[in-house]
């Protein structure tokens, strides 16, 4: 692990002042992701600012949803009485993840700042990783590469998004709050994330310096319900092979008013399935309908050597969550 000096902030202001007075810093909460990433020397900061004494850890009802604090454990925000009643969808994803011990400790915004899974990626052995070191190659295109993209990937990098609670956020159609040296910013979450094109350096759209303060999460559409999905090789403790969250609002003669679904462990950020949004939405609900618009999501589907079969595994996943959510 590469040396590092510390700083433990007690404000916001404390934090970004620390942030702009030493270069290759890092904001750290419970750092469930970034020591494992200096541990493996994925990631060099020479300069850590503690923030979790920084007052970001409440949960409040605002009128039309709920703020989460950055700094809220995944533990507190998923057994939330708030969340538990009106987004079961955030609280099932989120149980969905990691472990009880790992949870105790994530926080919200840290899981919205997991870097992307990739044995290459953490393996500081291996030299070509665009991630770590831009313009040195994918060791995954031809390596082992069963868990990787198989939506909207590059040459330049395959992996995928780890987090389930994303996959949730995005199909509640949740805003990122943000705050830096220029102000405070809101970035929709389907925006916040990036996927890799020529810079898979960059896993978000944060500016430098920027801390995420906040997620807003605005109320369903009432009446909507809701569903998430994981698919992985075991039931604990392991990354999604493919997940799907869905928001259904229904009508009284089976006609679908409105519809969100995104997908999780198929690219480089929660992936919205617009085109099967479309496709639902305004016609009447029945699983042929689904699985062809589950079958048009993945036409644009280009897996490598190891993860072709989660082609076909997202098709059905897309349906069983659609139709258990209308159940």
């Amino acid at each position: 692990m590469t040396p590092f000096t510390y700083t433990r902030a007690a404000s916001l202001e404390e934090a970004l002042t620390a942030f702009a007075n030493h270069s290759e810093s890092r904001f750290i909460g419970g750092g469930t992701n970034l020591l494992d990433l200096m541990k493996t020397g994925a990631e060099r900061p020479n300069h850590l600012i503690d923030i979790s004494r920084v007052p970001l850890s409440t949960i409040e009802d605002r009128q039309g949803g709920l703020r989460i604090g950055a700094m809220v454990t995944n533990s507190d925000a998923a057994n939330h009485p708030l969340v538990r009643a009106r987004f079961p969808l955030l609280s099932q994803a989120i149980l969905a993840g990691a472990s009880q011990q790992l949870r105790n400790m994530a926080t919200m915004g840290g899981n919205l700042l997991q870097r992307t899974r990739c044995y290459y990626f953490y393996d500081a052995t291996y030299s070509e990783c665009n991630k770590r070191a831009p313009g040195s190659g994918c060791s995954a295109l031809n390596g082992i590469n069963r868990i990787h993209a198989i939506l909207g990937a590059s040459n330049e990098c395959i992996a995928t998004h780890p987090s389930d609670m994303c996959v949730a956020l995005a199909a509640l159609n949740a805003t990122v709050q943000v705050q830096g040296a220029g102000g405070n910013r809101s970035i929709p979450l389907v925006h916040f994330h990036r996927l890799p094109g020529t810079t898979p350096q960059l896993d978000t759209n944060l500016h430098p310096g920027e801390m995420v303060t906040a997620i807003d999460v605005p109320e369903p559409r009432q009446g909507a319900r809701s569903h998430y999905l994981k698919v992985r090789d075991r039931n604990s403790y392991a990354f999604a092979l493919v997940s799907v969250a869905v928001v259904l609002d229904v009508a009284a003669d089976g006609i679908v008013q409105d519809v969100q679904i995104a997908l999780g462990g198929v690219a480089h950020k929660p992936w919205r399935a617009q085109q099967a949004e479309h496709m639902l939405t305004g016609h009447k609900l029945d699983s042929a309908l689904v699985k062809a618009a589950a079958h048009q999501e993945l036409k644009a589907a280009k897996p490598h050597s190891g993860n072709t079969f989660k082609v076909e595994l997202a098709k059905r996943a897309i349906l069983r969550a659609v139709m258990t959510a209308a159940a």
